[in-house]
C-alpha cells in the first residue's frame, strides 16, 4: 500500500485515473474513504488523489501537533512525490478550511480550489459544540462511540458506513482531537482576499447552519462560484455524489477553456 515518509510519521494516500489531478481533504476522524464515490466516478475523466491525514485511517501516528499549516505542508510533499505541478484541491466540511489555508500559503501549486460545506472560520454556538463534543469523545473509551456516530451520519449505505467505520477506527485519538481542537481556533476571513484562484463552493440547500459560511466566503473571495444543491444537506460526498461530480466537472471544465495553456 502506498506511503510517503514524512517528517515525524508517515503518510497513506491512494491514486486513480489519469488527466487534471485533483486531492482531496477530509474532517476529523475521517479518511480519504470519505471520498470513495469520487475516487471511483471522477477518476474515469481525472487523477484522484485521496490521502488519510497523518493520525488518520492508515497514516502513522504524529509526533509533531496536528494543525493546518502541517497538513498543508504534507500535501506539498504528496504532489512533489507524485510529481504534480499543479492540482485542483477539494475539501470537505473542515476539510474546506485546509482547501483556504493551502491556496494562501502555496497558490503556485494551485489550479483552483473546491469547498463543500466548509468555513473560513467556527463563529456560531451550534457548531462550536458539536466539534467541542467530538474533541471531548476523543478518549479510548469513548472512540468507538464517535467512530460509530460520525460515520453512520456520513454513510449512505450499510457497505459505505462499514468502510468508512473500519477505516476510521485505525486512527489515534490524539491527533483526531488535535485536529477537531485546532478547527475551533482557526479563522482566515480576513485573509480571504488574497487568494486569486477560482473557488467553487458547494453547499447543501437544507444545511442551514453553513449558509452563513457559505456566504461569508461568497463575499470574500475575490473569484468563486456558490452552488446550493436542493434538498441536500451537509454530508455531500456521500449523500449527493452524482450532483457533486456535475457541478465538480462543470467547474473544472469552464476553467480550462478560460485556461487552455495552464493546464
Amino acid at each position: 500500500m502506498p506511503h510517503i515518509k514524512i517528517n515525524g510519521g508517515n503518510l497513506y494516500y491512494e491514486t486513480r485515473g489519469e488527466g487534471i489531478p485533483i486531492v482531496f481533504i477530509h474532517p476529523p476522524l475521517l479518511t480519504g474513504i470519505n471520498f470513495m464515490y469520487q475516487f471511483e466516478h471522477l477518476s474515469n475523466k481525472y487523477k484522484i488523489i485521496t490521502f488519510d491525514i497523518r493520525g488518520h485511517g492508515q497514516s502513522g501516528y504524529s509526533s509533531r501537533v496536528i494543525d493546518y499549516s502541517l497538513i498543508v505542508e504534507d500535501i506539498i510533499l504528496l504532489l512533489n512525490e507524485l510529481k504534480i505541478k499543479k492540482a485542483f484541491l477539494c475539501g470537505y466540511s473542515t476539510g474546506g478550511s485546509i482547501v483556504l489555508e493551502f491556496l494562501q500559503m502555496h497558490s503556485e501549486r494551485a489550479f483552483g480550489g473546491i469547498v463543500i460545506s466548509g468555513m473560513s472560520e467556527v463563529n456560531d454556538y451550534y457548531l462550536k459544540l458539536r466539534i467541542l463534543t467530538a474533541a471531548g469523545l476523543s478518549t479510548k473509551k469513548t472512540f468507538p462511540l464517535l467512530t460509530y456516530a460520525i460515520t453512520r451520519g456520513n454513510a449512505n449505505t450499510q457497505q459505505c458506513f462499514k468502510r468508512m467505520q473500519q477505516a476510521s477506527s485505525k486512527g489515534d485519538i490524539r491527533n483526531i482531537k488535535q485536529y477537531y481542537q485546532f478547527s475551533l481556533k482557526y479563522n482566515c476571513t480576513n485573509q480571504l482576499h488574497k487568494i486569486s484562484v477560482p473557488i467553487l463552493l458547494v453547499y447543501g440547500a437544507k444545511d442551514k447552519v453553513f449558509h452563513k459560511y457559505a456566504y461569508i466566503l461568497q463575499e470574500k473571495l475575490p473569484e468563486n462560484e456558490l452552488v446550493l444543491l436542493e434538498n441536500e444537506h451537509h454530508q455531500i460526498p456521500t449523500k449527493a455524489p452524482q450532483k457533486l461530480h456535475d457541478v465538480m466537472q462543470r467547474f473544472i471544465q469552464s476553467y480550462i477553456r478560460e485556461n487552455p495553456f495552464m493546464v
